[in-house]
């Protein structure tokens, strides 16, 4: 039976490093982040009810949505991040399902990782069959921001307390994936993990039948 399963973690944990392991092994990839791009494209239903929200000065010369400004105006205001959550959460989990039941269709045994940066915050952990959370210290969080992103360090450091503690996300947590050393660490610590994602299919499969 196909499994599906929940990766996240905080900003520069490394969360995107693993999922990209996880497909080399065979696992089949849902990129939540992708799917809410795709959902704020020209014309889609999400994007015309932002912009009934927030305006259009949320949007560029061509018509698409300004994601900067439109995280700069969240980042600063709660309310209106959760205005924009409850107009995209819903059509997020619901696109992946849909997703998910395609996969589904087409290998039946399918191991299925969710790449959500807000798997718990969101709820959507109660969606999915395990919760993996990688982990990493602040420091080597920091030191991922800077590396790809053009900000200062106090932004980097904003970014990370603006979001969940990863102590708090490591209660939700089925497996945790410690990421502080170097890549090669973590490919091993995904390559342990994997079998024990595939027992578990087999015994839900086993366990139906």
């Amino acid at each position: 039976m196909s499994l599906l399963v929940g990766l996240t973690g905080g900003i520069g944990s490394g969360k995107s490093l693993a999922a990209s392991f996880f497909k080399e092994l065979g696992a089949h990839i849902i990129d939540a982040d992708q799917l809410s791009r795709d959902l704020v494209r020209p014309g889609q239903t999400a994007l015309k009810e932002i912009v009934n929200y927030f305006g259009g000065s949320i949007l560029d010369s061509a018509g698409n949505l300004n994601r900067k400004k439109l995280a700069k105006i969240v980042f600063q205001d709660p309310g209106k991040k959760s205005v924009l959550e409850e107009i995209l959460h819903p059509k997020i989990f619901k696109k992946e399902q849909e997703v998910f039941l395609e996969i589904c269709t087409k290998d039946p045994f399918a191991i299925v990782v969710l790449d959500a940066a807000l798997l718990i915050e969101s709820g959507n952990y109660k969606h999915v069959n395990k919760v993996i959370v990688v982990r990493s210290s602040e420091e080597s969080q920091i030191q991922r921001i800077l590396s790809r992103n053009a900000i200062s360090f106090d932004e980097a450091v904003a970014r990370i307390k603006n979001q969940m503690s990863l102590e708090e996300k490591i209660k939700y947590a089925d497996f945790i994936l410690d990421n502080n050393m170097q890549q090669e660490d973590l490919l091993q610590k995904v390559q342990e993990l994997y079998p024990k994602l595939l027992s578990i299919s087999e015994k839900l499969d086993n366990s139906i039948s």
